[in-house]
């Protein structure tokens, strides 16, 4: 998908639901060798989880309450460097009626306090602290300086069972040339 540049009172081209994979050339250390899946975009700006970043703690040791959505062992996932005291629910559920902010299919965000009966009807969740976030023209700007490659968003990519491994992943997938991209060391020193 290629977004074109912002002037003047141009429209946005949504991003919502697609994945934004970082390029070897973005260097913010927020951002570096990431995958975030938007959840939303318009002329105010962004929001976002970084799918790549799991964390030490458990979900259970963390927010003990959403234990019993996840794996015994499943990880809290750095969801991005914004509201950083705050839990994010990505979940894909059986009806998207159910989700507070849809983002492709049956994924998107629930919020709030988990009832009973929408519990039932989760089929893959991830827990994040945090969330990723840029205001009116910032990701327009970062898109226009190639800092950016989109991808179509799968809940294959955003439940990966290997998100450690995901960035390299999405690349390698695309093909030439980012195919070669995906070997770019974390830091450009060890090159």
């Amino acid at each position: 998908m290629n977004v074109p540049p912002m002037t003047g009172e141009a429209l946005v081209d949504s991003l919502k639901g697609q994945l934004l994979v970082s390029s070897g050339g973005l260097y913010d250390p927020n951002f570096r060798h990431t995958v975030v899946l938007i959840g939303e975009h318009d002329e105010s700006g962004a929001v976002g989880v970084i799918l790549n970043r799991p964390m030490e703690p458990t979900v259970k040791e963390a927010v003990p309450a959403l234990a019993s959505l996840v794996g015994p062992d499943d990880p809290v996932f750095e969801g991005g460097p914004v509201a950083t005291d705050q839990v994010v629910l990505l979940a894909q559920v059986e009806d998207p009626g159910i989700l507070d902010l849809p983002i492709f299919g049956s994924v998107g965000f629930l919020t709030g306090e988990i009832a009973e009966d929408t519990r039932s009807t989760i089929q893959q969740v991830r827990v994040f602290v945090g969330h990723s976030g840029w205001g009116a023209g910032q990701l327009e700007a970062e898109m226009e300086a190639e800092a950016w490659i989109v991808e179509d968003a799968t809940e294959r990519y955003v439940f990966a069972q290997s998100p450690l491994t995901l960035w390299h992943d999405v690349l390698k997938g695309k093909g030439p040339p980012y195919d070669t991209m995906a070997r770019i060391p974390f830091d450009p020193s060890m090159n």
